[in-house]
């Protein structure tokens, strides 16, 4: 599989994990590339599957991978496991590519990986590395790989998701 996008160091804390009742009764996981009308990109990334890392005050707390179950669904698991109140923060890796944007909400869809990437050996070593050197940011390390043909996405803070989504369709 080939990283497709990736977010770094999330808090948890600005996630509505529980957002009550009508059309929103599901939380998100928003995420953006770019900030002004224009060349903004929003896509949620709770049904995202790939690898995440729990952190605490201290580092990496747990790895964990999404298979059949989305990166939102095992995040708020978390929150109530055997790892409550042991992580605040979190990064992910995924595998889904983003697709086109929803023509109502304006907010990208994720589309299914492409099963041929597996073939391609020296890619996934690539971003298996860089997914390494990125999460944990050894000291000794002078290279910063990136991942050949993701995006990274920064998370939209709970109190500015409307700020931002208001951006996509104007």
């Amino acid at each position: 599989m080939k990283v497709t996008s990736f977010g770094l160091f999330w808090r948890a804390s600005e996630i509505d994990w529980n957002p009550g009742q009508g059309n929103r009764n599901e939380f998100r996981l928003l995420g953006r590339i770019g900030a002004n009308r224009g060349n903004i990109r929003i896509a949620d990334f709770r049904h995202q599957q790939g690898i995440y890392i729990l952190f605490d005050e201290y580092g990496p707390a747990y790895v964990g991978l999404t298979r059949a179950q989305g990166l939102g669904k095992r995040l708020k698991d978390h929150l109530t496991d055997h790892l409550k109140d042991k992580w605040d923060r979190f990064s992910w890796f995924g595998f889904h590519p983003i697709g086109s944007p929803d023509p109502k909400s304006g907010i990208s869809q994720l589309n299914q990986p492409d099963e041929n990437l597996t073939d391609d050996t020296r890619t996934t070593i690539g971003d298996l590395e860089a997914l390494l050197i990125r999460s944990i940011g050894p000291k000794r390390n002078t290279a910063y790989p990136g991942f050949q043909g993701a995006e990274e996405w920064r998370q939209i803070d709970y109190e500015e998701q409307e700020k931002y989504l208001g951006r996509l369709n104007a």
